[in-house]
């Protein structure tokens, strides 16, 4: 152990010593982490897949179908409560009964955190996206176990960030399979000694799981109604994105709101906005009325994780916010996919790879905040009041999960 490793276990261990003293002053995220259990499974047998939270969870959904069809046992991290709330209501779905998958918290990176998941190590580890963790990544090559990055993404911001215990991490990868050319070159210039394109995973997901019985009631009430959907809010855009509903509802008549806020913690927030703004609407973590009911409703807060995906389908229009408030965006492929004409704010710089193919297809387009009613109003006189059927993305975004795959399975353990 030279200098550089010293410093960082010192660190970590100091922090995690003062984490485990207090623990119950700390916040839910410190705790859930401290809580962290191991699993029961053979040395060498298992593979360890971490995604930090939900956006990496559902991503992780076309992995974890891979691995479980061929046969290897597979334990899932995250490292936040609403990842945790997710995971423990995905889980069945995605195990199907096999029994190869489990879940649980991922612990924290310190010595007394990591100890308990090393007793018996995995036969790979695998993080999807930016997590670079220098501890667990030293413990994982000191035990021989392959370390990989998939759907590998590092914006030029997180690089010149990055310090020595950043770069230390880095170079201790085995792989990363990168989702796009620009963050290929940030990991290599980071010191990844193996990079390679493996695509955009987002692209490449299964059809999302059809929603509850529940909406029957407002796909029924709504039928003949155009319905704006508006995913992934952040602080600061709820508020002016529903005056351009109200401006926009004067010129198309009756038309009805989805909005899911990004944030679990702002879920109360934006419906206390709701009710301030006096808007008849249903919370989808209650219980479901029966179809009168959404007859005399304006508005669902999708107060939920998982749903959106599939509730972009039940839209004429989607609006994928996060643009209009940060620079970096959010995700637009999933209404995208379902056939939904899309609009995103000018702030993408986390998604570029994404957006120009989507923009050149006709499926998407980008609205400054001074336009957006316009070209919303415009979207809602030419769509279908529900997209008839899926839409196919473009070439250039397809392929990414069998390119990851085949980066990814000559790393993993043999299945006995």
């Amino acid at each position: 152990m030279d200098t550089l490793d010293f410093s960082y276990r010192l660190a970590v261990s100091l922090a995690g010593a003062a984490a485990r003293a207090c623990v119950q002053g700390l916040p839910e995220g410190w705790r859930v982490r401290l809580a962290a259990e191991a699993p029961d499974l053979p040395a060498g047998r298992w593979v360890w897949l971490h995604a930090v939270s939900v956006g990496e969870l559902l991503l992780a959904d076309g992995l974890v179908g891979r691995l479980r069809a061929a046969g290897h046992r597979v334990h899932l991290t995250t490292g936040t409560p609403a990842g945790l709330a997710l995971l423990e209501r995905r889980l069945p779905g995605w195990d199907e009964g096999s029994g190869l998958l489990s879940g649980g918290a991922f612990p924290l990176d310190d010595p007394g955190g990591l100890e308990p998941f090393l007793r018996h190590p995995p036969g790979t580890f695998i993080a999807l996206e930016t997590e670079l963790w220098p501890g667990l990544l030293e413990a994982l090559e000191a035990h021989g176990v392959p370390r990989l990055v998939v759907n590998g993404r590092l914006t030029e911001k997180s690089l010149e960030r990055g310090g020595p215990w950043l770069r230390r991490a880095a170079s201790r990868l085995t792989l990363v399979a990168a989702r796009d050319e620009a963050s290929a070159e940030a990991f290599r210039r980071l010191g990844a000694p193996d990079v390679a394109l493996g695509g955009n995973l987002k692209a490449d997901l299964p059809p999302p799981r059809p929603l509850h019985e529940g909406w029957a009631g407002l796909r029924a009430a709504w039928a003949g109604i155009p319905v704006l959907v508006v995913g992934n809010t952040v602080e600061g855009e709820e508020e002016w994105l529903l005056e351009v509903w109200t401006a926009a509802r004067l010129r198309v008549p009756g038309l009805r709101l989805i909005l899911a806020p990004r944030q679990p913690r702002r879920f109360d927030a934006v419906a206390r906005l709701f009710a301030e703004r006096g808007l008849a609407f249903h919370r989808a973590s209650a219980p479901w009325p029966e179809e009168s009911a959404w007859k005399d409703l304006d508005a669902l807060l999708l107060d939920t994780l998982g749903e959106l995906p599939s509730a972009y389908a039940e839209g004429t229009v989607a609006l994928v916010a996060g643009g209009w408030a940060a620079p970096g965006g959010h995700n637009p492929l999933e209404p995208v996919r379902a056939g939904v004409p899309t609009i995103i704010g000018p702030g993408f710089s986390n998604f570029t790879d994404l957006v120009a193919p989507l923009v050149e297809s006709g499926g998407l387009e980008v609205a400054e905040v001074a336009g957006l009613e316009e070209r919303l109003v415009a979207r809602l006189g030419t769509a279908s009041l529900r997209p008839g059927s899926p839409a196919a993305l473009p070439a250039s975004l397809t392929g990414a999960m069998a390119r990851t795959w085949a980066l990814t399975s000559p790393h993993l353990p043999m299945v006995r």
